[in-house]
């Protein structure tokens, strides 16, 4: 359903996340080895957040990405439409251009119900919400 790189995007953005309240900024090179991702597609990735003000970034010997306390309370689906686009959760599981209720695919009716329910998580969980178990170590973002 996400694409590779919006799956990235995502453990990026939790990554930030967990050094909120510390502050902290993380580079291009640090989030990529924690979270096991290209240099090159984190750093666009990054930069296509930060335009979508999913996160920030700054600038200079002291700059890097990071969230604001605001944007750690705000629900994970702005990162997915920022990457993956607004219509992910209408796709076709099979990548059909015409596929509906009146012209469904083989697999309409099963792959719209959790495609249905993963938009509702991802509307009501918030990044601070994914990241407190990585924070608790019983969760990770590289394995």
């Amino acid at each position: 359903m996400l694409s590779l790189t919006c799956t990235t995007a995502i453990k990026a953005v939790i990554y930030l996340a967990s050094k909120t309240d510390t502050g902290e900024k993380a580079g291009i090179l640090e989030i990529a080895k924690v979270i096991g991702a290209s240099e090159h597609t984190v750093g666009k990735l990054l930069q296509t957040l930060v335009k979508a003000e999913v996160i920030n970034s700054l600038k200079g010997p002291n700059g890097g990405f990071y969230l604001t306390k605001k944007q750690k309370n705000q629900a994970l689906l702005p990162v997915v439409e920022a990457i993956d686009g607004k219509d992910v959760f209408r796709r076709c599981g099979l990548g059909f251009s015409k596929c509906s209720a009146t012209h469904p695919c083989p697999i309409h009716n099963d792959y719209k119900e959790v495609r249905d329910r993963f938009e509702t998580m991802c509307r009501q969980r918030t990044i601070n919400d994914l990241c407190v178990p990585v924070n608790d170590g019983l969760a990770y973002l590289f394995g």
